[in-house]
């Protein structure tokens, strides 16, 4: 079921480590016997595009947000029935389920109305005051149903509308009470039956398995009136023929004008409360995206809610996770970054190793746990490894994760200098690209002393690829710097032909950084031979020129 799947995500702004590494590692979960998927929480970038489309592998879901949603609750399922459905049988439902609620559908299982137990036991105390059956009208087919009766005539086409008269006087005062489309209700006196016939009742149901003579059937065919027998005597039959009324008839509707208080699956718990608190209702309605119904809530199940059940790779922050994430339950981390501010209310199994990317961890795990990747998930982690140790130029790259994509290499059939030269290609195309999703596509909140900053970083074979762009990127940063209250944004561009990284810097404290990295005022950027890992080395040199800064007052 769907609450009962373990969401594996990466951060936001994924990069491509981020999203194969949660595509892989829900595919390990799952060969391991658990309901894993891989999502998304954040546009994909080309390079990641190329990736997947290489291996034919499909994009992950989007995924919004894991608080906790009418969906994660134990919801009750409950039977549906449509509005044609007798009252008997509705009756009968409720026992056996032991619900006091049903909900009323139509052909496509979309709410039309609810009917409770209430609802029904009204309408019988009514019945007191009122034939029911004149005032609601039913069907042949119900009343067949309700009595366990059989049709004998060959006219059985009825109005479906009449009050019921017991046949217990004698035959003069019956046609004394008798209006056109009655139902009468008789024994074996032909008489009574005769009488029913001749003063236009529209059907006479005939109790006790008693079975009229040839003349009686003949005048109610001539005077097209229908016959039903039935087994039943005389009380049971008045006593269940009421029942056979439609639950349409007496259900509450659900209307424009006044539609019935129902939920959506995604809606979230928190947003529910209130209106519950309002109307204060027994339950209520639970639809899903198309408007058919799932079953019924009560304010009992926001105290057995279910959390979200999440695992997280390549990351362990709040600030680059999923919205929510305090209400979900986090199951495992597996990640190569330091330790950030996450925590958990029980022990997790919280992987982190100093390694090139995330997917070298995972790799090694298919290895530790006996399983073997297929050759679509060996390729996709192999490219991951590459996008991330950029082809094991990165200060951050291993032997572990040089070996990792070696041996992924071989599952995958593929040529690892051969395949970087495709991918980096792929990823260096910024046609048809905004400023801002050029520098979003691996973008990284990073915090410095109290100060707010963004790094992001972009790899690509020539610095050429992206000249052009320059200036709107410039008037990007400088503007979302301003407009998300950033003191520093910064974008790494790492060229791997030169093994040289250029970057440029907008914020309130780029002038002063630009001068602790000896750079001329009017620089927009700064270029570094063999600076090339945003984790190891331009985060610390600018947390160096901050600190400098603080130092200086």
């Amino acid at each position: 079921m769907e609450n009962d799947l373990i969401y594996v995500f990466g951060h936001r702004h994924p990069d491509t480590d981020s999203i194969c590494s949660s595509i892989a590692y829900a595919d390990l979960q799952t060969k391991l016997g658990k309901p894993a998927v891989a999502r998304r929480l954040g546009e994909i970038n080309k390079e990641t595009a190329f990736i997947l489309d290489y291996f034919g592998v499909q994009v992950p879901p989007l995924l919004d947000t894991v608080k906790t949603q009418v969906g994660d609750l134990k919801i009750d399922l409950q039977e549906k029935v449509s509005p044609d459905t007798t009252i008997q049988k509705v009756w009968s439902i409720m026992d056996r389920s032991e619900m006091k609620t049903l909900p009323v559908v139509d052909d496509n299982e979309k709410l039309i109305g609810i009917i409770s137990l209430s609802d029904i036991t009204k309408k019988f105390m009514d019945a007191f005051n009122y034939n029911v059956i004149s005032a609601y009208g039913t069907s042949v087919d119900n009343i067949t149903e309700t009595i366990n009766g059989t049709v004998i005539t060959n006219f059985r086409e009825w109005k479906g509308k009449g009050k019921i008269l017991v046949a217990a006087g004698q035959p003069e005062t019956l046609k004394e009470l008798l209006e056109p489309g009655d139902i009468v209700i008789c024994g074996d006196r032909e008489k009574n039956q005769m009488a029913a016939i001749e003063g236009g009742a529209g059907c006479i149901v005939i109790t006790c398995g008693h079975n009229p003579s040839k003349e009686v059937i003949a005048a109610a065919e001539k005077s097209c009136v229908m016959i039903i027998l039935t087994a039943l005597d005389t009380y049971t039959t008045v006593r269940l023929i009421n029942q056979s009324i439609p639950v349409g008839s007496i259900m509450n509707r659900n209307t424009p004008q006044k539609p019935i208080v129902s939920f959506r699956i995604d809606d979230f718990v928190e947003n529910i409360k209130d209106q519950m608190g309002k109307n204060r209702y027994r339950s209520y309605p639970v639809l899903d995206s198309d408007g058919k119904v799932c079953g019924f809530i009560s304010r009992f199940h926001l105290i057995s809610q279910r959390k979200k059940r999440v695992i997280l790779v390549d990351h362990n922050e709040k600030a680059q996770t999923c919205g929510g994430i305090e209400e979900a339950e986090i199951l495992e981390i597996i990640d190569h970054h330091k330790i950030g501010d996450l925590t958990t209310t029980a022990p997790i199994l919280f992987k982190n190793e100093p390694l090139g990317s995330t997917a070298t961890i995972i790799a090694n795990m298919y290895t530790d746990l006996g399983r073997r990747p297929s050759p679509q998930m060996a390729g996709i982690l192999c490219a991951a490894i590459i996008s991330d140790t950029l082809q094991f130029q990165s200060p951050t790259c291993t032997d572990t994760d040089r070996r990792a994509a070696e041996r992924l290499a071989q599952i995958s059939g593929i040529d690892i200098a051969e395949f970087a030269a495709k991918m980096f290609t792929a990823g260096s195309e910024f046609k048809g690209k905004t400023p801002r999703e050029i520098y979003a596509q691996d973008f990284k909140r990073v915090s410095f002393n109290d100060y707010h900053c963004g790094i992001s970083q972009i790899t690509i074979l020539n610095m050429d690829y992206i000249k052009d762009e320059k200036p709107e990127i410039i008037k990007y940063m400088n503007e979302a710097a301003e407009n998300d209250h950033f003191d520093l944004l910064a974008l790494m561009i790492t060229e791997l032909s030169s093994r040289r990284t250029e970057m440029w810097i907008t914020g309130k404290l780029s002038d002063d950084v630009r001068r602790e990295l000896l750079m001329k005022p009017d620089e927009t950027c700064v270029r570094f031979d063999r600076l090339m890992s945003r984790k190891k080395d331009v985060i610390p040199l600018i947390d160096s020129a901050i600190e400098k800064l603080s130092l200086r007052g």
